[in-house]
Parts: C-alpha cells; structure tokens; sequence
C-alpha cells in the first residue's frame, strides 16, 4: 500500500513537472508580422501582459505563472524584437533582462535642428521612444546644452555624422551624451593642435566645414575651398557664401541666389555680415572638417562653379578673373534652365 502511495506521489509529481515544463517551453507567441513590441517608461508587469495579449502575440493563459516562476516583478521599457513561435519562458526572460532590439541611428547630412528633431518618435524614421518636441525642446534649452560645451545654435555641431546604436527608450540627454562621446573622440589633440593654430575653436571649424560641406561634393576641391574662406576670414573679408542665405531662408531647393535673397536679415547670411556663422548649417562630413584643418597656403580670394557643370570648381586671386568665370557659369546655367523648360512646353507628339 505505501509503496503504491509513493508511486501515485511520484506520478502526479512527474506529471505537474511535464505540465509545467510543456507550458514554460511550448510555442507561445505569434509575430507573423515580424514586429517590436513596446514597453513604455512607467508600464508595469500588469500591463505588458494586457498589451501582449491585446496586440495578439500571447493569449494570456498561464503568463501569470511563469512571470511567477522567473520572478518578473518590474518591467523594463524597451523595444523587444519577439519571435515568431517562441516560448513563455523565452519571452519572460527576455522582458525581465531588458534585452531589447536597439535603434540604429544612421547620421548622414541633417541642416537644421528642426529637421532632425521632426525624425524622431515611435514610428519615425528614428524610432525613440521621445518625440519630435521633447527633442527640439532640449535642443533649444542652453541650460541642457551647456554641458556638452554647445549652445541652440552650435547644438549641431555634435550631431556627427555616424552610425550610433540606443535603447529605444533614450531620453533626449542620453541620446545627445552618445553624440558628445563620439564628437569628443573625433577631437583628438592633433586636430585641436590645428585648429589653434588656424585661431579657430573647434565649433568654428565645424561651422566653417558645413559651409565646405554644403559648397561642394568634390573632394579634391573641399581643400581650396576650405582655404578660400580661411583666407577671407584672415583678412576680415565677407564669406559671401551661397549656402549660408539658403539656410537663412530655410530654402534648400533654392538654385540660384539673387540679389533679393541677399536682403535677407539674418547673422547666418555672410552677405550681409562678416565672419564665421553663428552655427553649422549642416551636419559636415569629417572629410569637409579635415579639409578644415588642412586647408593648403593658397592666396584664393574667391571661386565659382565650373561652366562645364562638372562639379568642378574654378579659383581665381582676383576679382576681375572671377567675374570673367562666374558669368560663364550663369550663361551655362540660364541656357539649362530654359532648354529644360522648352522641353517641357514642347507639346508630346
């Protein structure tokens, strides 16, 4: 008798085990979509159960006992990558560690502050878990800013462009604290060594480097045009450049700069004031930067597009010579332009 007892003991608990074996470990969750799942900032165990069963990736059933098995008592905010046919146990574990699906954020040439924050929140281009205007809130907040040594007009200057790996739910400090670690590491002592010697801070360098970078996609010729606008800083010369009344206006299109554009009040429009902008009115590559910093000796006062159109552009000493280039560059341009509209007035036959 007892020892049918104990055989009976062991059956029920051979079969509570293969029961809760079987729940802890059998296929569980459906992401047919190959979706995240989100757990905001303040959502506790209760309701990452009630989303998970809502959005259909769990029924419900049993969830209870394996967050009691694993202890998952607090939950961690994140963007979770959930796999198709994994099991309870798997899917816990992985809520109760924080091993979410980080958001790759890829920095190529951003303009404005406007423009980059106007990229961020849930289903953005930047998927964070902060929006748009908390981001252009910090942005626009020196008190924020001046930890990273920049300003709302130099807060640009650390967006670098890079490729930066963040949890999905980074505030706007965590996110811009990975910016200034990598801006900081581009700055070695080298660099800060030439741009001293240029009389320029590194924020100088970078808004001087934008304008390069906005000038021109050749890079042979970022190295000239780096030392043209060196030299008419040094002499106390306008920068005179296109691309800063284009920022100015908040027109990029813009294909050619007037004499109405250049009435445009503005610091950023080197028309009308002297010296270096307050701000970079890009983000510039470390190539337009480096241009920057080892710009050759040269005595260019100005340059124009090349009228070949081919990216190229022609530097002159004088001001007489750069006329005689920048009128064959407009003639070429103006014979475009209106080649291009007749095609487009000639009726289809």
């Amino acid at each position: 008798m007892k020892k049918k007892i104990i055989l009976g003991i062991l059956a029920v608990i051979i079969a509570a085990a293969a029961f809760i074996g079987y729940t802890l470990f059998k296929p569980a969750v459906s992401n047919k979509k190959d979706s995240y799942f989100y757990i905001r900032t303040g959502d506790d165990v209760a309701s990452v159960k009630k989303n998970l069963v809502s959005q259909q990736y769990i029924s419900g059933g049993s969830f209870d006992m394996v967050c009691k098995f694993l202890k998952y008592k607090k939950a961690k905010p994140g963007r979770y990558k959930l796999q198709d046919g994994m099991s309870l146990y798997k899917l816990v574990k992985m809520l109760r560690s924080g091993s979410q699906a980080e958001v790759k954020m890829v920095i190529n040439k951003e303009r404005t502050k406007e423009i980059f924050a106007g990229k961020i929140g849930t289903g953005k281009k930047y998927d964070l878990e902060c929006d748009s205007l908390q981001m252009i809130n910090f942005m626009n907040n020196n008190d924020s800013l001046k930890k990273y040594g920049v300003d709302s007009n130099t807060v640009m200057s650390i967006v670098m462009p890079y490729t930066y790996n963040l949890k999905w739910n980074s505030n706007p400090g965590k996110i811009f604290q990975q910016f200034y670690t990598a801006y900081q590491k581009f700055w070695t002592d080298e660099r800060k060594v030439k741009a001293d010697s240029l009389h320029l801070t590194a924020l100088q360098v970078i808004s001087l480097a934008s304008i390069v970078e906005e000038e021109t996609n050749k890079k042979a010729d970022k190295f000239n045009i780096a030392s043209t606008y060196l030299n008419r800083v040094r002499i106390g010369m306008k920068l005179q450049a296109d691309p800063t009344v284009k920022f100015a206006l908040k027109n990029f299109a813009l294909k050619r700069v007037t004499g109405v554009h250049l009435k445009t009040d503005s610091p950023y429009n080197t028309y009308m004031y002297a010296g270096i902008p307050p701000g970079p009115i890009c983000t510039p590559s470390p190539e337009s930067i480096d241009a920057v910093l080892n710009a050759p000796k040269t005595e260019y006062l100005y340059f124009v597009a090349s009228h070949k159109f081919d990216g190229s552009s022609v530097f002159t000493t004088n001001f007489g010579d750069h006329l005689k280039y920048a009128r064959l560059y407009q003639q070429e341009l103006t014979r475009r332009m209106d080649s291009a509209s007749k095609a487009k007035q000639k009726p289809a036959e």
